[in-house]
């Protein structure tokens, strides 16, 4: 399979990204486009010289097309996705894969059941300064991890949520699921599977179903605590995403626009290297969708080629998806919840 043919769903603020992303790879093209405002989906046919359609199961007939990106509200990724791997085409799904766990299982069990690909775009983890902080973990060199903490401190106006779907718990969620699972995932990630959680939530700011403000404390199985801190509230403007991990023999931070800049970086033994590290890969991305996308692309069209799993592969997704379900689920009943290797298997 020298060239892989691709279709996206929903033309909407992300979807330029996955689009941009096949024109620069060489082994990617655009076939089609679909979007239900068809004057939406016909501008950026136009601009990425593809077809368009307005219904996307019209989209997933066409036998010139392997794969699809699906950038729709991500109440609509669990049915499109499972839908798409039906009609034969490998799958790549923006975040959440899902927003329950009996959908995203169900998505995995599609995937082992026809053989194709199921990716879920969690690109901060290929940028330089998270796979930096995933070596260094790995490698040992915090030592024994003690703390850690995601914070999302971003603002979006009450006109955000006017578009009938954001904020909604049928198609997003709120500023954990939306806005902050990133940072979540980023965290789970780095300190491994965690062991209980207690959370509060509330909607302060806005007039909208979902929360804006959530704050949860962290047990992980090793022993580890940490905090995440994720709002929408934050007038006038974002002011941090941000990762931190701190350990016996160090303390990182990364945070920037999207996870793509050291804000902190002291290692045991490279203390003298620190402004070095700190200067490195420090230019901020236009936007929170940073600059990876096309590294999530280009994983899962090696992943095609080499008939292995994508990195960012359903379970590996599912995992941020039940931590914020498990966070929704203290702050409802204001009692700890217990997840089992990692992962609370509630709804």
């Amino acid at each position: 399979m020298d060239t892989i043919n691709f279709g996206l769903i929903g033309c909407g603020r992300v979807a330029p990204r996955h689009a941009q992303a096949y024109r620069e790879l060489p082994g990617a093209r655009l076939v089609a486009v679909a979007d239900v405002i068809e004057s939406r989906a016909l501008r950026f046919a136009s601009e990425y010289h593809a077809d368009a359609h307005t219904d996307y199961r019209h989209l997933l007939d066409r036998k010139d097309i392997d794969a699809v990106s699906i950038c729709a509200p991500s109440g609509m990724h669990a049915q499109m996705a499972i839908t798409a791997m039906q009609a034969g085409k490998h799958v790549i799904v923006e975040k959440p894969m899902a927003l329950n766990l009996p959908d995203a299982d169900q998505m995995i069990a599609t995937a082992r059941a026809t053989g194709l690909k199921l990716c879920v775009v969690l690109q901060n983890r290929y940028n330089s300064p998270m796979r930096d902080l995933r070596r260094v973990v790995d490698e040992g060199k915090l030592g024994r991890l003690l703390l850690g903490n995601a914070t999302v401190r971003w603002y979006r106006p009450q006109e955000y949520y006017l578009d009938g779907w954001h904020g909604t718990w049928a198609m997003d969620g709120g500023a954990l699921m939306n806005q902050s699972i990133h940072h979540i995932d980023a965290l789970q990630w780095l300190m491994g599977e965690v062991e209980s959680v207690f959370a509060y939530t509330a909607t302060l700011a806005h007039q909208m179903e979902a929360e804006d403000i959530g704050v949860a404390v962290l047990r992980f199985a090793n022993g580890a605590l940490a905090t995440i801190e994720g709002s929408t509230v934050t007038y006038p403007e974002n002011l941090e995403g941000s990762v931190a991990i701190f350990g016996e023999r160090g303390s990182v931070k990364v945070g920037g626009t999207a996870l793509n800049r050291k804000v902190l970086w002291k290692l045991a033994g490279e203390m003298e290297h620190e402004r070095e590290l700190l200067t490195r890969d420090q230019v901020d991305p236009p936007s929170v969708y940073g600059y990876s996308h096309t590294a999530v692309v280009a994983d899962m069209i090696a992943a095609l080629k080499d008939n292995r799993a994508p990195r960012t592969n359903g379970s590996e997704a599912r995992k941020s998806v039940a931590l914020v379900l498990a966070i929704y689920e203290s702050a409802r009943t204001s009692k700890a919840v217990t997840m089992t290797d990692g992962i609370w298997n509630g709804t």
